[in-house]
């Protein structure tokens, strides 16, 4: 197992170098992406297997032992969220072949983008708050030069919010790791679990409150996603894609992380429940306000993380098993909805609702492209995303918590009311009313081949999450469990010696 867990990072990097080292041969470049982004994910897929077999599976790189070395760490959470997101970075990436220009291409985009893949597969491996810092900066550093790259005065003048905002969090979050070690001795997240006990209450109080502001920056939660809807619609497709679908998830893996392991709760966190009905509400109110398919997904991004946070502060194993099967819903229905704008753009040369009709007549493989993901993403049934919020809607009954679920079913309605607004926008009516008439004129639109593919492998996937939403639920509370069992994963990492 040891070389298995090291392998979602070391072999993305590896690729960077190689890919470094060949820049001129964008063929090359093209088929090693792929190649160690495919390898990537059916490693993680191995990982999950037998993770979920045998439980809580660490190894302790260079031999030494914890906390003195690096350790990685797979339980079922992590390796479900590594799985899921390497399917994405694969899909996404030969999306990106699709729209990219072979002759025009950057030759950093490969190298960059295999560096942002290891940086995510180390955040969900990490056994440590000082590596988790270092797979953070791993992954934000190649995300600065994505989100630039072409260069273009608002794509610049956007990603600078996106820089210094990540900037700030990661000071912060580095300050915050070095309060907990002088608190503690450790920043060993197993050894933490038992040292943050004898921490007096208002200091572990203080540093928790401290570690879910820093996370909270990189997830987007109220009230810290401003940032958000300015950084991401401006940047290319497919770097859009991925980082709606993957980045805010990495902070709110984080959250969920270190709130279960280092600041348990035996009952829910009104806090957070708070913090999960404002975001929810927040976001889905931007979304209804904006007249661009990308700001609008981009606020539902902020909104539908609340319904994560909402199963995290329920602090049960059905809302954390309900947090988690949302979270496997949304990275791929969320990725796919962005994939799908960026055909729209890709055929009609904009996003603005009021400058596109008709693609439904036009493009009707791509109107289906878009409504499955925009039905399951407003929770309608029988797609994943009705399965998701009932989950969590049943877990806060449960608890007697009915002001935040109503909140939860009021905003499905706006994002149901929001998802007929692009709709009625971009694919219903005349064509020949759009202001932005479609490149093709009068003939059916053809789009690129990966492009379209990529996206419909996304779709389907989708669908086989709806169609095997009770295994895959299954899954999700044995992930759970784990989550609210500290002690198996401090026996994984200290190999069952007490700490």
């Amino acid at each position: 197992m040891t070389v298995l867990l090291a392998l979602p990072v070391v072999l993305p990097l590896l690729g960077a170098a190689v890919s470094l080292t060949i820049s001129g041969h964008r063929r090359v470049q093209r088929i090693l992406g792929v190649a160690v982004c495919a390898a990537t994910l059916g490693n993680a897929g191995v990982v999950l297997q037998r993770v979920d077999a045998g439980g809580t599976q660490a190894t302790q790189l260079g031999g030494w032992p914890a906390p003195i070395g690096i350790t990685l760490v797979a339980d079922r959470f992590s390796a479900v969220m590594l799985a899921i997101s390497m399917a994405m970075v694969l899909a996404v990436l030969v999306y990106a072949l699709g729209q990219l220009d072979p002759a025009r291409e950057d030759s950093y985009f490969h190298p960059v983008y295999l560096i942002l893949t290891a940086g995510v597969a180390a955040s969900f491996l990490t056994g440590d708050l000082f590596n988790l810092f270092v797979a953070f900066e791993m992954m934000l550093t190649a995300s600065y030069v994505l989100l630039t790259l072409g260069g273009t005065g608002e794509q610049v003048r956007s990603g600078m919010t996106y820089v210094v905002i990540s900037l700030v969090a990661s000071i912060l979050l580095v300050t915050a790791v070095a309060l907990i070690y002088a608190a503690t001795g450790t920043v060993n997240m197993a050894e933490l679990a038992g040292r943050l006990d004898a921490v007096p209450d208002g200091l572990r109080t203080a540093l928790g409150l401290l570690l879910l502001c820093v996370f909270g920056v990189k997830a987007a939660i109220f009230p810290l996603f401003f940032w958000l809807p300015d950084a991401y619609p401006t940047a290319p497709t497919p770097i859009t894609a991925l980082f709606a679908g993957l980045l805010t998830k990495v902070g709110l893996y984080a959250i969920i992380r270190t709130q279960t392991l280092l600041f348990a709760s035996p009952e829910p966190s009104s806090l957070l429940l708070v913090i999960a009905g404002a975001t929810m509400v927040v976001g889905v109110l931007g979304a209804i306000s904006q007249n661009d398919v990308k700001r609008i997904l981009s606020f539902h991004i902020i909104s539908q993380i609340g319904y994560m946070v909402l199963g995290l502060g329920l602090f049960s194993l059905a809302g954390l098993a309900g947090a988690i099967l949302y979270i496997v819903h949304h990275i791929v229905v969320k990725t796919t909805l962005f994939l799908v704008g960026g055909l729209v753009e890709t055929a009609t040369g904009t996003g603005a609702l009021s400058e596109l009709h008709g693609l439904a007549r036009r493009a009707p493989v791509l109107a289906w492209l878009f409504l499955l993901p925009a039905l399951s993403l407003a929770g309608l049934p029988p797609f994943s995303g009705f399965v998701a919020k009932l989950t969590l809607v049943q877990a806060g009954l449960a608890l007697d918590r009915e002001l935040v679920v109503a909140v939860s079913l009021l905003v499905s309605l706006l994002t149901l009311f929001s998802m007929t607004k692009i709709w009625a926008g971009a694919f219903w009516g005349d064509p020949a009313e759009a202001a932005a008439p479609p490149i093709v004129g009068g003939q059916p639109l053809r789009l690129p081949a990966p492009m379209v593919g990529a996206t419909a492998s996304l779709v389907a996937l989708s669908l086989v999450i709806a169609v095997g939403s009770g295994p895959l639920y299954a899954l999700s509370e044995r992930a759970a469990a784990d989550l609210l069992d500290s002690g198996s994963y401090t026996s994984a990492v200290f190999g069952g010696a007490a700490r």
